[in-house]
């Protein structure tokens, strides 16, 4: 199991529910292995709409952002509230949907794009988390 050192969930804002921290922790030690320093970050719109803005020229909240800092460490920005807006477009409930997000964030901090290899990894995932 990933060491607490390794794997932090910072909590910037008061949506509910939060994340699964051993779910999490588990789907972050299968996709970037145990030694990979990751903070989740869980964050507001309005933090979301000003990273996805800065970062990709989207001027909008967005459900999740991934950022690399290198090989072995990045960062995930987790909007809960607009995360609910979106879970019922794919039809899942937003406990579902959150680890959903995660195994995608995950995957791009991995440097997969978008594409039909990305969704065969992430499927991969899904089934074996039961998501």
């Amino acid at each position: 199991m990933t060491s607490p050192d390794n794997f932090h969930i910072h909590i910037k804002t008061k949506s509910n529910p939060s994340p699964d921290r051993l779910l999490f922790a588990s789907i972050k030690e299968a996709i970037l292995g145990k030694d990979y320093d990751l903070a989740v970050i869980l964050t507001t719109p309005k933090e979301t709409q000003r990273l996805n803005r800065d970062y990709r020229q989207k001027d909008s909240p967005t459900d999740i952002l991934s950022f690399p800092i290198n090989s072995f460490e990045g960062e995930i920005y987790l909007d809960i509230e607009t995360a609910k807006v979106e879970a019922p477009k794919f039809d899942r409930p937003i406990e579902n949907f959150l680890p959903f997000l995660f195994i995608h964030g995950c995957l791009h901090l991995k440097g997969m794009a978008h594409g039909s290899t990305m969704e065969k990894i992430e499927a991969k995932f899904r089934k074996e988390f039961g998501i």
